[in-house]
């Protein structure tokens, strides 16, 4: 695992200090937690925040460990993983870009999930104790915590809904739009593993193997180096649509 992490202390000293304007220039603070905050708010920061790159495949944090910190996603995505009772490994979600993650911590309790890099990621890790600095007097962060908890229940809850159950294609499909939410102007998208399409949606890699390689030849699929791929958005609707799912 590479994991590189830089500490930046956040200090306002002056109205043009590198470290002052760190969270103001951030490029996901409008989506991020601390969007919430003007420069009064940052003021009241006097902790650290580290900055954190992790390779892909490499942990962001491990179930059952205490929760100590939250996560907001700059870039990349991260999955989320569990083992059933007879060992079998589960993907149940993924987030990206301006997502926190880790919101177990803010109630003392361990991580539900083994949270790990799918691409390269880069991260913020927010501790607990900064979270509940902010929070004291401010109505503001306490509700935009509160909308993130619902949109990480909601993004649950959808990922079980549509990628647990219909057919295997259209589970397929539906993941494939999942994840060109988090596509750049390109259309590339990350492309899990046959494995990991597995895990995500309940079907064998034989299964994940063969519907990818027909994705592939109906041109919804352009495989790339790096387990990357690009995704003709056309295609994937008219797939869609002819497996009678919006």
């Amino acid at each position: 695992m590479d994991t590189r992490t830089n500490a930046i202390p956040i200090y306002r000293q002056d109205g043009t200090h590198p470290q002052a304007l760190a969270c103001a220039a951030c490029e996901v603070r409008s989506q991020a937690l601390f969007g919430v905050l003007d420069d009064s708010g940052l003021d009241r920061i006097h902790t650290q925040i580290a900055s954190v790159t992790l390779l892909p495949d490499a942990p962001v944090y491990d179930r059952g460990t205490a929760g100590l910190a939250v996560f907001t996603i700059r870039e990349g995505l991260v999955r989320f993983e569990r083992s059933s009772e007879h060992g079998d490994r589960r993907i149940v979600r993924i987030a990206g870009r301006g997502d926190l993650i880790g919101q177990e911590a803010l109630l003392n309790r361990p991580y539900g999930d083994d949270a790990v890099a799918c691409t390269e990621v880069q991260l913020c890790r927010i501790p607990r104790a900064l979270i509940d600095q902010l929070a004291q007097g401010r109505d503001e962060l306490p509700r935009e915590l509160m909308l993130r908890w619902q949109r990480a229940l909601d993004a649950a809850e959808a990922w079980v809904s549509d990628l647990s159950t219909g057919p295997a294609r259209r589970r397929l499909l539906y993941l494939l739009r999942r994840l060109a939410e988090h596509a750049g102007t390109d259309d590339a998208i990350w492309l899990p593993r046959r494995e990991e399409i597995g895990a995500m949606l309940d079907m064998t890699i034989e299964t994940a193997s063969r519907l990818v390689s027909a994705l592939r030849r109906e041109g919804v699929l352009t495989l790339l180096p790096g387990r990357c791929a690009v995704l003709d958005r056309n295609a994937l609707r008219k797939a869609l649509l002819a497996e009678g799912a919006a």
